[in-house]
């Protein structure tokens, strides 16, 4: 059962039991990510949330370390775009130990000044880690092509000269102004009593302020756009991407089923055709990046430099044959149940189901029935799933990025449509 509760500040609680488990996941979210920052200050999210593992007046980092793992528990947090979330997974009786530990590092944080120049290295070694490694960078590059001039370009790590002049006082401002109380959701599911949970948050919570840090996000403008990069690579690595559905579009089912068919699994369409039968590339695959206000379809997959251009051409047309062909039924039943399947399975986690009610929070602001997820996947046709590639499948929207040793182009940028 599902149950959320709004405390005296705005903070809001929601909670799923499930009375045959033996843990808690709980995780304290923040609906501000990487687009809600300033070009100047960006990566000061997710510096942020390396810094609260850094010791508060109460516990050093050591202490923080040495508490969740004596109850064998898991202790971190991750930034995207649009949120922040910090969270533990323990056994059920060791909740209030990590609701005191969690509320601790959230409010308490010394940011001292020694760990913040500690970490900041920390964070330039992890963005020179991305720059070392392409199947990872290919995508930051992506998205700041995609987006590019709007925040959601902005990379989540920020760079090298954005996190170096970060000052204490502009982290802990950023701090004071985005954690604010409308903007903050504390999720948990597993074997957890709502109302004894939401007593102990009111008892920690109670000194955030109330209102909301972030100002009114702007939608993206989509553009066509070409970016060949140069590097010293063995590999090609290819990023092409066109709209995609925002989180709440009324088609996002068939826009799970498209991707599911084109890029989302070993039999897809993708695989099969790049690496099954071309053998042109060991990874091969497509996602959606959705957002409050926009979203993106992108397929990704490395080759040799001589191969790059017959790679590309099976992209190509792989992706515009949903414009031009009505799906199979066998294809369209195939990833149907898969879809479904996936997300059965991923209920069996409490910390999927902890991150599940979050998200519909923020996107929905209320939790989405499993049975209407279930009936909006059965809603899906070929003909719907057609209809929506002639939406979004817009070659004026177009954005190709290749990473490598791509010398003079072998294709025309006309020749580049799906």
């Amino acid at each position: 059962m599902i149950k959320k509760t709004t405390l005296n500040n705005g903070i809001r609680v929601i909670t799923e039991r499930i009375p045959y488990a033996n843990s808690v996941s709980i995780g304290i979210w923040v609906a501000n990510g990487s687009r809600h920052e300033r070009r100047e200050s960006n990566g000061v999210a997710h510096f942020i949330e390396h810094l609260l593992f850094k010791g508060t007046e109460r516990r050093s980092s050591l202490d923080i370390a040495r508490e969740i793992d004596s109850v064998g528990g898991v202790l971190n947090a991750f930034t995207s775009r649009e949120y922040v979330c910090y969270y533990a997974k323990v056994l059920d009786k060791f909740l209030p130990r990590a609701v005191d530990l969690l509320t601790d590092i959230f409010l308490h944080s010394v940011f001292d000044d020694e760990e913040i120049e500690k970490e900041r290295r920390v964070v330039l070694q992890e963005i020179n880690m991305m720059e070392d490694t392409p199947d990872d960078l290919i995508h930051d590059l992506f998205h700041q092509h995609f987006w590019k001039g709007h925040p959601l370009g902005m990379s989540i790590l920020g760079d090298a000269e954005s996190v170096t002049g970060l000052s204490r006082d502009a982290i802990i401002a950023y701090k004071d102004k985005m954690y604010r109380a409308d903007d903050i959701i504390v999720t948990a599911a597993g074997n957890v009593n709502h109302d004894k949970l939401t007593v102990l948050l009111e008892e920690f919570l109670n000194g955030v302020e109330p209102g909301h840090g972030r100002s009114e996000s702007v939608p993206p403008v989509y553009e066509r756009r070409i970016e060949l990069v140069e590097k010293d690579l063995e590999q090609i690595h290819v990023c092409l991407g066109l709209k995609g559905v925002q989180q709440s579009h009324p088609q996002r089912y068939d826009a799970f089923i498209m991707n599911a068919i084109l890029g989302g699994s070993m039999s897809s369409r993708l695989f099969q055709e790049v690496r099954e039968k071309s053998g042109l590339a060991y990874s091969v695959y497509s996602y959606i990046a959705s957002h409050a206000d926009a979203g993106s379809l992108v397929v990704y997959a490395g080759a040799s430099p001589e191969n790059a251009k017959e790679l590309l051409e099976i992209m190509l047309r792989e992706i515009g044959r949903f414009k031009r062909e009505p799906v199979p039924m066998e294809q369209l039943e195939g990833a149907r149940e898969q879809l479904k399947g996936n997300l059965l399975l991923s209920l069996e986690s409490s910390d999927n189901r902890m991150s599940r009610l979050a998200k519909n929070e923020i996107y929905f602001g209320t939790p989405l029935p499993l049975s209407e997820i279930m009936e909006g996947f059965d809603r899906v046709t070929s003909e719907s799933i057609q209809e929506l590639a002639q939406e979004i499948l817009d070659n004026s929207a177009l954005t190709l990025v290749m990473l490598g040793r791509v010398g003079s182009p072998t294709f025309a940028d006309s020749d580049i449509n799906v």
